[in-house]
């Protein structure tokens, strides 16, 4: 095999590496978050809450890097499980936004370990763990049509 064929094989493909590892990373925080009641999307949805509290529908999608259309349904699942809620805003009622209610915060804490311990299962070092980061940050960034000046490098500083 010559090497654009090598190169052309799927192994060798890195979108094939991110989706690969996307979906068993995936995977690995399906059993942490059955006790929770919790698909991952709706662990990254509420992470962003935890983190922001009080947001629209528009901030928290840019935050949580989904789609409003995708969204959507996830927050209105949520909202079911009486974990957040949507109030009208106080500066302008045409504007919905999420807050997170007492059931989203008693979760909150049941949920404080999986961090940690999907660090451990990764068993990626804190110095890869960071670089790992920065690259998969680069990949959306560039992407997404970022100006390379304004990436993070992996010792926190732009590139």
């Amino acid at each position: 095999m010559g090497p654009d064929m090598e190169a052309a094989r799927l192994s060798e493909q890195p979108c094939f590496a991110l989706y690969s590892a996307a979906n068993a990373v995936t995977r690995a925080y399906r059993p942490l978050l059955d006790p929770l009641d919790l698909t991952y999307t709706q662990y990254i949805v509420m992470m962003s809450l935890w983190e922001r509290d009080g947001v629209d529908l528009r901030t928290l999608a840019d935050h949580a890097h989904l789609d409003p259309p995708t969204l959507t349904p996830v927050v209105k699942r949520l909202e079911g499980k009486g974990l957040v809620s949507r109030v009208r805003a106080v500066d302008d009622e045409r504007r919905l936004v999420l807050t997170v209610t007492e059931a989203g915060r008693r979760l909150q804490r049941d949920a404080q370990g999986i961090p940690q311990a999907m660090l451990c299962q990764v068993g990626l070092s804190a110095a890869e763990e960071r670089r790992l980061r920065t690259l998969c940050e680069q990949v959306r960034h560039t992407l997404a049509g970022t100006p390379s000046s304004q990436l993070p490098h992996d010792d926190g500083h732009l590139v």
